[in-house]
This record gives structure tokens, sequence and C-alpha cells, in this order.
């Protein structure tokens, strides 16, 4: 009996992972069922079949998730009987104005839940921070649930965000919002729809699978050639190399010691374990997928690529392109071009920044000093729009596109750091990141003289606040500027001189914005990091804390004579760091090359490969399995 609950029960102490034995022995026997079916199938019609296929890998999913989180397979199970129900309605009455209704009805159920598990904490503290208030937060789930258990089973004072409710929430509004779109036709059978929000190899990290993608993929029937077989194992042992070898490598023997205690490191330390970060977290999310991608595969689904080589990415809206391509394709599709996307602000648009300068204003207490410039802000864009409305033709529309565009863009980034954690750490990450798309945009329209000179102007602004403050984060900057500086300076150079790009300057080209870039992002990381896996009740000040004494070590005083000592004492840490950016910065083709190679390999010979490939990942294995780092979102 204690065997079978540890095989059957839920253990929060040991979710399922892709990286545990358990869940391979788990698949094996999932796949080895699922081919008996399939096989066993024949006399059936083809639609019997796939309606078998479809409700056996239903109960699979149901089970994952509950060995991955418990009894709140129920908030999955209520979700998608809610959005089945009402999509069938929206379906039905389509052309009423109900149908609006019953949408905003949908996003209200979905997006509640997800505040009230995600950001409870953080809505609290900060209603308690304006108001002065002592409120606490209430689990009403553990309440109504005492009701039926036994009294205190539940604890009511801790609310548990239930794993994979931010991604399992966005594929039931996407497709929601599609039947209202009538983009695609509602799902008739309810298991077929539950089947598409919790198919188990994407359910608790993603990829984001939209509706349009993946539910006509329910009535097409199984098929799995020996070279799809080849590519589905590559993308297994390719994630899981990626997981174990690169990202709980760096993480356990280097990053995660500087982050939990960055005082006790040299400055040096701190930025290395930043940019190994940058590479950590692209390994563990990538690797998630990878293997999602691979086991889908072998089921005969196919998952959306999620990831392409995002740090080869030369400027930030390149980055955000290539990086987590899903949840960007989501953001754009329902948040960016609903609130007007290039064409048009609306009432969506300030009330968002009114919002966000509001909440800012009240939380830092400057008031006067926020609130004013952003109200004469607002009151000029509003005027300029008006007069730009009657202005169809010429220069002028495209300007007014491109403001449209940065706004809209900048209130996607935001939300979308909000999405990733409830943390003012998250928020101001992807305020950074939505910054520093605008300044991309605007720098590419300006011409080389007005480029030299804001550098210019910049560099020397920083150099004298470093000197005149003698603040880290002011010489962090001021150092960064100075480097940008030179790079900006020997290019006007080259533009004076009448230099034509040849096939030589322009590699240097991409090469220093590839590296500027990977830069910029590193740099936003720390507020990302700094605010992963805490405690939501105090997730706010650690992650401030954190980042704070980073910056301090990182733009403090620098003793570089402990440079060739850190190089040795960590040198396996930084050759896995060189070799894992060398491999990703490969061509694409080559890797394209050897997935191939890999593909058409003769059985006998994969087999060969797959053992010698899970020995050598098994080495790597930790003492204590460290969890994907996107479960927590």
């Amino acid at each position: 009996m204690d065997f079978l609950h540890h095989i059957l029960g839920f253990d929060p102490n040991s979710p399922l992972l892709f990286t545990q034995f358990y869940f391979w022995a788990f698949f094996a026997l999932v796949y080895a069922l699922f081919a008996l079916i399939m096989a066993n199938s024949g006399k059936q019609t083809a639609k019997g079949r796939l309606h078998l296929r479809n409700v056996y890998l239903l109960f699979v999913s149901w089970f994952f998730y509950y060995k991955t989180s418990g009894l709140f397979l129920l908030i999955l199970a209520f979700v998608t009987l809610s959005d089945w129900i009402i999509a069938g309605r929206i379906h039905a009455h389509r052309q009423k104005p109900i149908a609006k209704l019953l949408l905003a009805l949908s996003v209200t159920i979905d997006l509640g839940l997800l505040a009230y598990f995600k950001y409870a904490y953080f809505f609290t503290n900060m209603v308690n921070d304006l108001f002065g208030t002592g409120f606490r937060v209430f689990d009403i789930f553990a309440y109504i649930g005492n009701g039926f258990a036994e009294a205190g089973r539940f604890s009511v004072d801790t609310i548990i965000l239930p794993v994979g409710i931010s991604f399992y929430i966005f594929q039931v509004i996407s497709y929601t919002a599609d039947v209202y779109r009538q983009r695609i036709q509602p799902v008739k059978n309810i298991l077929d729809f539950g089947f598409y929000v919790s198919f188990f190899p994407q359910l608790v990290a993603g990829p984001i699978v939209r509706a349009e993608e993946f539910i006509p993929q329910l009535y097409k029937p199984f098929r799995l050639s020996r070279r799809l077989f080849g590519f589905a194992v590559f993308w297994i042992l390719n994630g899981l190399a990626k997981k174990i070898i690169l990202s709980d490598y760096l993480a356990v023997n280097f990053i995660d010691r500087v982050f939990d205690h960055p005082l006790l490191f040299s400055g040096v330390e701190n930025l290395f374990a930043l940019f190994a970060y940058s590479l950590q977290v692209y390994a563990d999310f990538s690797g998630y997928t990878d293997i999602a991608i691979g086991v889908a595969m072998l089921l005969g689904f196919y998952l959306p690529m999620n990831f392409d080589s995002p740090y080869k990415s030369q400027n930030p809206q390149e980055f955000w392109r290539r990086w987590h391509m899903s949840l960007g394709r989501w953001l754009k599709t329902y948040l960016y071009i609903p609130l007007g996307g290039n064409r048009r602000i609306g009432f969506g648009t300030y009330f968002w920044l009114s919002l966000i300068a509001f909440v800012s204003a009240a939380l830092t207490g400057w008031w006067l000093w926020i609130l004013i410039p952003f109200a004469v802000f607002m009151i000029v864009i509003a005027i300029w729009n008006k007069i730009q409305l009657s202005n169809a033709q010429g220069q002028l529309s495209n300007k007014r596109k491109l403001v449209y565009a940065n706004l809209n863009s900048f209130i996607t980034q935001v939300l979308g750091g909000l999405w990733h954690g409830a943390s003012w750490n998250f928020i101001i990450w992807g305020g950074i990141n939505g910054i520093g798309m605008i300044v991309n945009k605007i720098w590419r329209e300006m011409n080389w003289h007005i480029r030299f000179v804001c550098m210019t102007v910049l560099t020397f602004g920083l150099c004298f606040a470093d000197l005149l403050t003698n603040l880290p984060a002011c010489r962090l900057f001021s150092v960064w500027a100075a480097i940008v500086w030179v790079g900006t300076a020997i290019r006007y150079i080259y533009f004076l001189c009448q230099g034509k790009d040849n096939k030589f300057t322009q590699a240097l080209g991409t090469a220093w914005a590839i590296i500027q870039t990977f830069t910029f992002i590193t740099f936003t990381r720390l507020f990302f990091r700094s605010s992963s896996n805490l405690d939501p009740a105090t997730a706010n000040e650690v992650a401030w804390a954190t980042a704070k004494n980073m910056v301090n070590q990182m733009g403090g005083a620098w003793n570089n004579a402990i440079i060739p000592d850190f190089l040795w004492e960590y040198r396996w840490v930084v050759a896995m760091f060189v070799a894992g950016m060398i491999i990703h910065w490969l061509p694409t083709n080559w890797k394209r090359r050897y997935r191939i190679w890999f593909a058409k390999m003769p059985l006998w010979l994969m087999v060969i490969a797959v053992c010698i490939a899970i020995v050598v990942i098994y080495q790597f294995v930790s003492a204590e399995m460290q969890p994907f780092i996107y479960f927590q979102f």
C-alpha cells in the first residue's frame, strides 16, 4: 500500500519532473499503452480511434497534473468546464451583443483566478502600503476545503500558486477569444477540449499553445515517420542536456551562491553570475520546451517553436521575437493589437499608463516628480494625437504610428513582466525592456551626427554624476556608457570618412550589436532573477535588497588581483559558460545539419548514441533535482 501510495499519490516534495527517472518510467508505460491502443483500434472508424486516443491522453494528462499539483487539478477542471460552456454560448449567439458580454465573463473568471492565486500577496501588500492598512491574505478555497474535510487540514493563511496556471489560463483565453472572433469553431466534445487544455508535455511550463494551432491536430490521424522519431529523440536529449549539464551545473556550482549572498562575493564574481544566469535561464526554459516538443512529437502532436537562438539578436525587439515566442505571439494578438498596436491609442492605452504612473507615485512618494510630468506628457500626446489624426498622409503619419507602437509596446512589456511574477522587480524588469525597445527604435531613426552628440552628452553626464555622487549604480552605468561611446565614435569616424560597409565591417557591426543587446538583456535579468523562487509574502523586500547589493558590488571598487584566482577556482564553471555560449552562437544551418544527421542515424547507432548521452548527462545530475525555473510562473 505504501508503494501504491507513492506511485499514485501526490507528494508536494516530489513533483513529476522531466529530469526524474520516475517521469520516464511513467512515460514509457503511457507510451506502451498508447501504442497498444493505436495498434488494436483498427476495426474502429478513424474518428472513433482519434477520440479514444484523445480521451486516453486526457486522463494521462490529468494524472500527470495531479502528481505535480495535487488537488489544484480541480482548478484546471473548473477552467476547462467554464470556458468550454461559455465558448459554446458565444458561438450560438455570435451575431448578438451578448457574445461580447460572455467573452468578458470568461476573461473575468480566468484572470480572476490567476490574480487570486498569483497576485493576492502583491495586491494586498500594495493596498497596505498605499493606505496604511493591515490586510492579510485569506485562502477561501482552503476554507471551503476544510468544510468538506477534517477541520484545519488546509491552511487558510497561505495561498499556494498552482503549477502551470499562468500557461493554461492564457490557453483557454486564446480559445474563447478565437471562438468570439470566429477564427475557429468551438470544440463539440468537452473531453477533446479538456485534452487541449491539459496536454501534459507543455501543461506546466509551456509553450503556450493557441487553440487555432493545436485543436485541428486533435482530428488528424497519428503519424510518426522514422525521421520524425529521430527528431523527437534528438529534442528530448537536447533538452535534458541543456537543463542538467548547462542550467543545473551553473546554478548549483556558482549562480545560486552569488544571488543568495551577493555581499560575500566580489564585483567580478557578481558580474559573471549575472551573465551566467542569462545562459542558465535560457538553457533551463528552452531545455524544458525541447523535451516537451520531443515528447509531444512521439505522441503525434506538434508544438510551436519557442526559442530561436535569442542571444543572436541585434536589438531588443529582435530578442523578444526570438525569446519565449509563444508568449510573445499571445501578448501581441490578445494585448498589443487590442490596445491599438501602431494604429491608434485609446482608452486602454491611457488607462494603463495612468495606472502605472499613479501606483509608481504612490509607492515611491514622488507625487510631484512623477504625476506632473506625466500629466503634461499625456496632454501633449492627446493634443498631438488629435492633430495627427487629421493628417493621414506623409511623414507625420509615420511618426504617429511610431509613437502609438512605442506606447502600446511599453504597456505590453510592463504587463508581460507582471505576468512573470508578483513582484515590483518583475514590473521594473518589464518596464526596462519596454524602454530599451523604445530607445532602440528612436536610435535607429537618428542620423550619425545626432547619435554621436547624444551618446557623448549621456556619457559625460553619467561620468559627472559618478564623480558628484560616487554611487555604485552611476559608476556601473558610466562605464557601460563609455564602452558604447567608444563603439559609436569609431562608427561615426568611419561614417565621416565616407566609408562603405563591406563584409568585414558588416560582421563587426553585427557582433557589436549582438554583444550590446546581450549585455542589456543580461542587466535587466538582475531584477528577474532577484525576484525568483521567493516567498510571495516577502518577495518585494528580498528581491530589492538582492538587486541593490549586487549593483553595489558590481559598481564598487574592484580588486583586480582576485580575477586570476576566480578564473582558476571556478574554471569548470567558466568553461561551461564559454562552451554554452559558443554552441548557442553556432550558425543555424550547422545546428540544422547535425539534427538531420542524428535523425537519419541507423536505429542501432541511435540506441548507442542515446545510451552514451544518458551516461554523460547522468554525471552532471546534482544531489537535489533543480525544478524548472518557469514552474514558478
